[in-house]
């Protein structure tokens, strides 16, 4: 069964914090690079961080970079975005999914609201 979970989402003031979660099922995550996506109201979804399947190595988009931090649990299944200093420009919907490839399945988001 092919399922992404993601939770974590909320309304958060400038500068504060958050911290997303992923729950992924076997056959997306493991053994695959996974990377965190946003999609801001009437803006496509672009991917805003990614890591490799062993977690040794990431990367950001420039918009986000210094700021989220992106890791996994390869026992649990389960990718992280640590979220910090953030901006209104951060708002929207985050979904979580294989990184750098063309994804067909997603799952519902998490909602993120930073208000100024």
């Amino acid at each position: 069964q092919v399922q992404l979970v993601e939770s974590g989402g909320g309304l958060v003031q400038a500068g504060g914090s958050l911290r997303l979660s992923c729950v992924a099922s076997g056959s997306i995550f493991r053994g695959y690079a996974m990377g965190w996506y946003r999609q801001a109201p009437g803006k496509p979804r672009e991917l805003v961080a990614g890591i490799t399947n062993t977690g040794t190595n990431t990367a950001y988009a420039d918009s986000v970079k210094g700021r989220f931090t992106i890791s996994r649990d390869n026992a649990k299944n389960t990718v992280y975005l640590q979220m910090n200093s953030l901006k209104p420009d951060d708002t929207g919907v985050y979904y979580c999914n294989q990184a750098w490839r063309q994804n067909t399945y997603w799952g519902q988001g998490t909602q993120v609201t930073v208000s100024s």
